[in-house]
């Protein structure tokens, strides 16, 4: 993947060839979640601090306004005027963001700070027990302050920090494994003429719900069975399969590493995949079928740990 800039919630860019899937909104900014971090901890740190330096920069700026202005540094309140109110504003999103409550700016520089002397996986597991320790206590300061924002963004902490400790679990036990590891090997398949009754017999023949389709020999896209179902509304089921599907050259090679086909599943809204092996269709990758040998493999771990 060529380096493009990734964005921070506030439109920071920093080259770290990462692209930036959404931002979260909350009343003290905003979090950004990545398609992936990235592989170098520095890089995350200037991630995760482009964001306050913004507010810092604006802090500098009101206060320069300020001195100008000759106004008096103390007594800032919030509702004093715009200057002091965005002066204000500005320095508790500093304070608040910087706290080390993953996956906020602070947690993921704590992140990256223990990553540069632990392996990922477990920098990535004390960072988000401690951005759940802190969500707790921020919820428990909304309950006691009867303050429903702070146990909002306490719930969501603890909820985000939770997600972001499986998904990096998840990645360090699919390294080094091939997409063939994962893939379905018995499925079945149609081609672009097929009725989509054909479809409706395989989708009740057995638990398969998404099919790849064939063109010339060739997987011209995947058929789901939510744009069967809508098809078979539309246009019923003796229409051809090719004038209903949604075209997609989208696929995976057997031998290429199973952690990216995942991220361009995430990326690119997929559950399933065509796999290709010197251009013949040997299998399918499903979201299911990993997560069936996640299950498998860490099984496998938990006997090996006991015996």
């Amino acid at each position: 993947m060529p380096h493009v800039a990734s964005l921070n919630r506030y439109g920071f860019r920093v080259k770290s060839g990462v692209r930036t899937r959404d931002i979260i909104l909350l009343p003290i900014g905003g979090v950004a979640r990545l398609e992936r971090m990235p592989e170098k901890p520095s890089q995350e740190i200037l991630v995760a601090i482009a964001g306050p330096l913004v507010n810092v920069a604006i802090v500098v700026i009101l206060v320069g306004v300020r001195v100008l202005e000759s106004v008096p540094l103390h007594g800032i309140e919030l509702g004093g005027g715009i200057v002091d109110t965005l002066l204000f504003i500005n320095i508790a999103m500093v304070l608040f963001n910087l706290l080390p409550a993953f996956p906020m700016d602070g947690g993921r520089v704590l992140r990256a700070a223990l990553a540069l002397r632990l392996p990922y996986a477990r920098a990535t597991r004390i960072a988000s027990t401690v951005g759940q320790v802190m969500a707790v206590l921020l919820g428990i300061a909304g309950i006691l302050a009867h303050n429903y924002v702070l146990m909002f963004i306490g719930l969501f902490v603890f909820l985000a920090a939770g997600e972001e400790r499986s998904l990096v679990a998840t990645r360090t036990s699919l390294v080094g494994l091939p997409v063939s590891a994962a893939m379905l090997t018995e499925f079945f398949r149609l081609d672009a003429r097929d009725p989509l009754q054909r479809a409706v017999d395989y989708l009740m023949a057995g638990s398969q719900q998404d099919f790849p389709v064939m063109e010339d020999g060739v997987p011209i896209g995947v058929l789901t069975r939510a744009d069967l179902v809508q098809a078979l509304q539309r246009v019923g089921a003796g229409t051809p399969v090719g004038e209903i599907l949604h075209r997609d050259d989208h696929v995976a090679e057997a031998s290429e590493p199973l952690e990216a086909a995942l991220l361009r599943m995430r990326t690119r809204r997929r559950s399933t995949l065509p796999v290709l092996s010197q251009g013949r269709l040997v299998g399918l990758l499903t979201l299911e079928n990993v997560s069936d040998l996640l299950l498998v493999r860490g099984a496998l771990r938990r006997f090996a740990g006991t015996a």
